[in-house]
């Protein structure tokens, strides 16, 4: 092999290996929400955390944006209002990514001091 194509090699997975790490280590992508099989699309948004509904077995919810603008609060670590698309509520969101396979989403009321969430998967 020249070293051309090696060097063409080396490059190609070093851009893969990358790409897999950025998406095991960010929150980016699509997840699934264990409770209802919906997918749920995770993306940046003007520096912040947005999430958008993809598919749903909920009537009304594909297309509705469920996050949007929440801010990073710490390592893995994101707030922001979240829209519960089983009772058309705003509840404070909290995402936490939790290994490159596993988000938590939680809505919380009372200023966060009482939360129900659910470990999604990618």
């Amino acid at each position: 092999m020249s070293i051309v194509k090696t060097a063409a090699a080396v490059a190609t997975l070093a851009v893969m290996a990358t790409a897999a790490f950025a998406q095991g280590t960010s929150p980016n992508g699509t997840w699934t929400r264990p409770s209802n099989g919906a997918k749920v699309e995770f993306y940046g948004c003007g520096g912040n955390l947005c999430a958008k509904v993809i598919s749903s077995p909920t009537p009304g919810a594909a297309g509705k944006v469920i996050m949007s603008g929440a801010k990073k609060v710490g390592d893995n670590a994101w707030e922001g209002d979240l829209l519960s698309t089983d009772d058309g509520k705003m509840y404070t969101g909290k995402v936490s990514l939790d290994g490159p396979k596993a988000l938590t989403l939680k809505g919380c009321v009372m200023g966060g001091s009482i939360c129900k969430g659910e470990t999604w998967t990618r």
